[in-house]
């Protein structure tokens, strides 16, 4: 592996369309602040007036790059839009935020990508000995220039022969002068979703973001499918013909919003539901059930109510501190948990406390909270995960593509329970995750070892 293209793929990003809607720059920003679970370490918006592009993005929080003032800059009734987490190569580099805008004599577009290609290099190294010069380590620069190689006088069927050569995860949106694109990966890894705003459309990562954008759901975007949205409405083609639903398991136990609908599943239902499931697999005896917050609390809801046992707050969030999960270090996802967490020690004091919580990845998070519970009084900790034990490393864009970092790729149950220091430990089966949303297909090869797609060195 060429050290150039060395990278560790760690994306789970979120991105925001609009089109035909009186100041759109307005509505992404909108989406993009209901989309900020999904990545606060940058953002950006392009948006088109009449072929005009401009583009803003920059390192931080939604709220801290964009304000009424940046929003007039941004001119037009079209716009993308994107947030994200710790895929930035080379520290703080704006210009490696997305999304990305490419200057071209047949016409400018802007391209915002959620995902990972498992078939980067390759595609890569092709691309750069036929002229290709690349600006950065992203999959949707890549996609550009692929889309260029494709190039001919229609650009719907350069982006199909574009993304027939892409073997990975992708929910991708492409604004040209006149038109957005809104394609989603043959497997149907990453959720994307259409909604309609009056006359116009908005397309979200997730559906939670319609609400805010004051947009009705229309439809998810299909695996295989390219939409392309214009003045004369919206225009359906499929670039694959062997598709699946192949849904990231994770969007469901961690990364959506409660309040989303992937697919057709409620996600709060969901969790609630393997909370259920987990508590007929897995009781014990005990006095509270505790969800850690936030993600976790919609299972913690179901397993009290499958168990009979008192489901408390006994753990509060400092709502000023962001995820440890997607942090871009473990010295900092420490710290970040040193700060996120506090004990109701009234509720946990001499009590058997259920722990119940989405993962274990690392086993950091879990076990300082073991530890806070117990310094807080708590007489036993079992810990119970409404997701299965996560043995193996996953390319499609999660930040686990490490297998040294991932606690259950090495350790037992057993092992694991000491390490965090829990009185007991227990996982939801892989099955259940299926049962949850009565599913017939899921991505969990990162409990499984089962992979989709095939894996390039």
């Amino acid at each position: 592996m060429k050290e150039a293209f060395k990278r560790k793929i760690n994306e789970e990003c979120g991105v925001v369309a609009v089109f035909n809607c009186h100041d759109a720059s307005e509505i992404v920003f909108y989406g993009l602040h209901a989309l900020q679970h999904r990545g606060q370490e940058g953002c950006g918006i392009v948006c088109s007036n009449n072929g005009d592009f401009k583009l803003i993005k920059g390192a931080g929080l939604v709220h801290e790059n964009f304000n009424e003032s940046t929003l007039k800059k941004l001119v037009g009734d079209m716009g993308i839009g994107h947030v994200n987490y710790p895929s930035i190569r080379g520290g703080n580099d704006v210009s490696m935020l997305q999304p990305y805008l490419f200057r071209h004599c047949d016409g400018d577009f802007a391209i915002a990508n959620n995902g990972s290609m498992v078939n980067y290099q390759e595609i890569r190294l092709f691309l750069e000995h036929n002229g290709s010069i690349f600006q950065s380590n992203s999959d949707a620069e890549m996609i550009a220039h692929l889309i260029k190689k494709e190039q001919n006088s229609n650009m719907l069927e350069a982006i199909k022969g574009a993304l027939n050569k892409l073997e990975g995860s992708f929910a991708c949106v492409i604004m040209t002068e006149d038109k957005i694109y809104a394609c989603r990966d043959k497997h149907g890894f990453k959720p994307l979703s259409l909604g309609k705003l009056n006359g116009g459309y908005v397309v979200v990562s997730e559906s939670c973001a319609f609400e805010l954008c004051v947009a009705d759901p229309i439809r998810d975007i299909e695996p295989g499918e390219i939409l392309v949205i214009s003045k004369d409405g919206l225009h359906s083609e499929k670039y694959a013909e062997d598709i699946n639903h192949h849904m990231c398991a994770m969007e469901y136990i961690y990364f959506a919003r409660p309040d989303s609908e992937i697919e057709g599943v409620n996600v709060h239902l969901y969790r609630r539901e393997t909370g259920r499931l987990l508590a007929k697999e897995s009781p014990v005896e005990a006095d509270v059930v505790v969800g850690v917050p936030d993600s976790s609390l919609s299972a913690a809801m179901g397993y009290a109510e499958e168990s009979g046992i008192p489901n408390e707050t006994g753990l509060i969030k400092n709502k000023y501190v962001g995820r440890t999960f997607i942090q871009p270090s473990q010295r900092l996802r420490e710290k970040t948990v040193r700060m996120k967490l506090s004990t109701v020690s009234a509720v946990v004091r001499g009590k058997r406390v259920i722990l119940v919580d989405d993962s274990i990845v690392r086993g950091t998070t879990s076990k300082r909270i073991v530890t806070l519970l117990k310094e807080s009084g708590a007489k036993e900790v079992h810990v119970r995960i409404c997701s299965p034990q996560m043995m193996h490393p996953c390319y499609y864009g999660v930040d686990t593509s490490n297998k040294e970092d991932l606690i259950g790729a090495f350790k037992t149950i057993d092992e694991i329970k000491e390490a965090i220091g829990a009185d007991s430990l227990a996982f939801l089966t892989v099955d259940s995750l299926y049962k949850a949303g009565k599913r017939l297909e899921l991505c969990t090869a990162c409990f499984s070892g089962l992979y989709p797609t095939k894996i390039y060195e």
